[in-house]
């Protein structure tokens, strides 16, 4: 027979974005259990991320919130209290990353949390909850990149190259580590030479000054990648469509550079190239699922402990101007606990 454990009932920390004048402001603030939503499943989380959605969301440089108020964080590691569904019990250690966290629905920077029982997912076997956030949306997101390309058939190992843009960020470090653990000749785009060294042990052959990237150019320019992830969106996803060779591919995930795309159709009607949108916040379980696999299958646990740093709950306003800035490499895991 189990027993349900003792939930506290004392006020905990989030971080909760509010309106402030018309704008989104995030502070810290006491919440209880009975300020939650109404959801199926309590979870006290131990972990949770930082991203660059984070970042926009927590700095108040986007509005990332689709309601006020609203508790940030995209991504939360932690354990099972109480349910009301068959399908999770009391001790259950779980995952959620996306489903609109931080945008419709109350996310992870809380001590505690209550969650949609479809959201959640089973931390992944193989991995601790630190690791997996350290993995978090941007990694799993980096994960369904690399899966897209190969799916497409747009590179193989050993032969040509694939680009990754915004390299030294969260979704770029891990799809680095990635693709070079599966053999691929990896270029790393970024705009801090200081980087170079820390890409280049995650695996990366070669580099490219983001500036490079980030200027207008021809609308088919010199062909160099057989596929690219990228991060960026804007003039330098333009130019990496540009630079594709015949029947390569690029995976889009990002827009760190803007929303915008002034490329042209000349890529995709005379050299094939393939243009494949990447979501993972609303991606469905078969395919995080996959994703998570191939993580487990693929990610060198040594390089992903390079690429991380530990934060604490403080630290977060901080960070996320920080990483907006982009002065931050790698991926952040933050203790919630």
């Amino acid at each position: 027979m189990t027993t349900e454990p003792t939930i506290r009932t004392e006020a905990f920390d989030a971080l909760v974005i509010r309106d402030v004048e018309g704008k989104p402001r995030a502070g810290f603030e006491k919440l209880t259990l009975a300020d939650l939503p109404d959801n199926d499943v309590l979870v006290e989380i131990s972990h949770s991320s930082l991203n660059y959605k984070d970042g926009l969301s927590v700095s108040g440089r986007s509005r990332i919130a689709r309601r006020l108020p609203m508790v940030a964080g995209i991504d939360l590691a932690g354990v099972v209290l109480r349910s009301k569904v068959a399908e999770w019990r009391s001790g259950d250690q779980v995952i959620v990353n996306g489903w609109g966290l931080s945008e419709t629905e109350w996310g992870g920077y809380s001590r505690f949390q209550s969650l949609k029982a479809s959201h959640l997912t089973r931390l992944p076997d193989g991995f601790t909850p630190v690791e997996a956030m350290a993995i978090g949306t941007a990694g799993y997101t980096a994960a369904l990149c690399v899966l897209a390309l190969e799916d497409w058939g747009a590179i193989t190992p050993g032969q040509g190259e694939v680009l990754v843009t915004g390299a030294a960020g969260g979704v770029g470090t891990i799809a680095v580590s990635l693709l070079a653990t599966r053999g691929y000749r990896v270029v790393a785009a970024t705009g801090r030479e200081s980087q170079h060294d820390f890409l280049r042990g995650l695996g990366a052959g070669d580099f490219v000054a983001r500036a490079a990237l980030a200027e207008a150019g021809k609308p088919l320019q010199a062909e160099r990648w057989s596929g690219a992830v990228d991060t960026v969106g804007s003039q330098t996803l333009a130019n990496v469509l540009a630079q594709t060779i015949y029947g390569g591919a690029v995976a889009a995930c990002g827009l760190a550079g803007g929303v915008d795309l002034p490329a042209t159709v000349l890529p995709h009607i005379l050299r094939g190239v393939a243009l494949i949108g990447v979501d993972s916040v609303m991606a469905p379980h078969a395919r995080r699922d996959r994703a998570w696999a191939y993580l487990a299958a693929n990610l060198d646990r040594t390089k992903l402990a390079a690429l991380t740093t530990t934060a604490g709950f403080a630290d977060l306003p901080d960070l996320a101007r920080a990483i907006i800035r982009g002065e931050t490499h790698g991926r952040y895991v933050i203790e919630v606990a």
